[in-house]
């Protein structure tokens, strides 16, 4: 081609407007209710509406007050109540740690390895994500928008599973991954290994916390695993230094750092660390309360075995979980028939079942609750929830769970609080979860009924909404 043709050719082209493709523009949908509680305030809206932009929420009010554009979405949930979609501030989605009776007390007394160590040897990282993914759907279906995964995923099933579900790729609730736990040497899950084989089997779970720089550089790990929050289990082992550092190195990150720390011990430590949560708090006493509510520590309480939860769980389906696992493990002929003889000893109708915990422990979970609500500390609750309940989707087993800490005493309100406004806070989201206001991710909950009423209507969730993208609906009206 002549070279001024070329040259006007590509004069022209650089000339053209280019004309920008048209935005679909989001979706405009209104959710009206016959009641919307706010769980901050305690108020009840009636009737109610919500007016939704794609993801956001614009306007809450009277639905006489809310006018929708034409050609809005309007979906109407007749008599039901609107309340935030529900947070779980403490849970593993990728681990199931059901064994049977006789291997959970191996693993106290005869100095073999964990459940924790176990999967990391037995589980593909692949199958935990599986199992995650699955977990995750279910959690979203019983009203559960926002989960934190506080360890045991493996290198990065949790954030490979939280960037599935932000893509579009799989459907879940929202993820704040923590990535692997920091732990120290020699105590809790870590101990009884071969050293010439710990570091490659742990590694899979785990970083270590070798100092106040060794827990600076677990920390910088995550950071570099895209991590939302760190984990940290205290044990007596570790020191008011290295953990000060954790939380230096995190903070330095802005991210928080929530720390298990079930032991008067380990509780203090986290205290004079400055951790952003305590996870447990079994044994905090009304001095570590004061200074908890003085620093504004979270309390994240795990209140699974405050109740009856435990209990009915395994009177119910023992026997059932141990066959299924004896299936899914495949098990030899001699392992197998140990397996049968212990279903069938459950199965027998002289077999009374005493329960995982006692009056006294149950008591004692009570007179936590109490002590917690005079202290003023500020709290959220999260199920540890890290087992198959044969019977119930990983959302029903998670809710039934949670209602435990309103057995042991926390009245239905603060229980919803708990799950809501207060956890969006301790996460450092409540500028986008947590409660029905406008500027907000529209992440909604619907129940037949009145939830501060009678709590357990949480247990019979009908519309979930996260994101703006109805969920599920039971009570179409639309």
């Amino acid at each position: 081609m002549n070279p001024r043709v070329l040259a006007l050719c590509v004069a022209l082209i650089f000339s053209l407007q280019v004309r920008p493709l048209a935005q679909t523009p989001p979706q405009v949908t209104l959710v009206k209710a016959a009641h919307l509680l706010d769980p901050k305030t305690g108020n009840v809206l009636s009737p109610a509406a919500v007016l939704i932009e794609g993801n956001t929420i614009k306007q809450v009010g009277a639905p006489s007050l809310i006018r929708p554009p034409l050609g809005a979405k309007i979906i109407d949930l007749g008599s039901a109540t609107l309340l935030p979609g529900m947070i779980d501030s403490h849970t593993h989605l990728l681990l199931d740690v059901i064994l049977p009776a006789e291997a959970e007390r191996a693993r106290h007394y005869n100095g073999t390895m964990t459940i924790v160590e176990l999967l990391a040897i037995a589980e593909s990282p692949s199958k935990r994500v599986l199992m995650g993914a699955q977990n995750a759907r279910e959690d979203l279906e019983s009203g559960i928008t926002t989960v934190r995964i506080l360890g045991h995923s493996g290198i990065d099933g949790d954030t490979e599973l939280r960037d599935a579900i932000n893509a579009g790729e799989l459907v879940g609730p929202r993820i704040l991954a923590a990535g692997r736990k920091l732990v120290t040497r020699g105590e809790g899950y870590v101990r009884n290994l071969n050293p010439a084989l710990a570091d490659a089997i742990l590694n899979q779970e785990f970083l270590f916390i070798e100092g106040a720089e060794g827990g600076r550089e677990a920390v910088r790990q995550n950071v570099f695993h895209n991590v939302d929050v760190i984990k940290v289990t205290a044990e007596e082992n570790l020191t008011v230094a290295e953990l000060a550092a954790v939380v230096e190195e995190a903070h330095r990150n802005h991210l928080k750092v929530a720390v298990h720390a079930a032991f008067k011990v380990p509780i203090q430590t986290a205290i004079d660390a400055g951790a952003d949560s305590i996870e447990h708090g079994n044994e905090l006493t009304d001095e570590q309360l004061k200074k908890m509510r003085d620093k504004g520590i979270f309390l994240d309480f795990t209140p699974a075995s405050y109740g009856e939860f435990f209990d009915r769980m395994f009177e119910e389906t023992l026997a059932q979980t141990l066959a299924m696992r004896a299936e899914r493990l495949q098990a030899n002929a001699a392992t197998r028939k140990r397996y049968d003889d212990l279903i069938h000893r459950l199965q027998s109708p002289e077999v009374k079942f005493e329960g995982a915990f006692d009056e006294q422990d149950r008591q004692r979970y009570r007179d936590l609750v109490q002590r917690v609500l005079k202290s003023g500390v500020k709290f959220a609750a999260g199920t540890d929830m890290c087992w198959f309940y044969p019977g119930k989707t990983c959302g029903q087993a998670t809710i039934m769970a949670l209602l435990n800490l309103h057995s042991a005493g926390l009245p239905a309100l603060d229980m919803i609080r708990a799950i809501t406004t207060n956890a969006a806070e301790m996460l450092g989201w409540q500028d986008r979860i947590g409660a029905i206001e406008p500027g907000k991710f529209a992440d909604l909950v619907a129940v037949p009924g009145d939830p501060v009423a009678d709590i357990t209507e949480l247990e019979r969730v009908q519309f979930v909404m996260k994101d703006g993208q109805v969920i599920r609906n039971d009570l179409a009206r639309n």
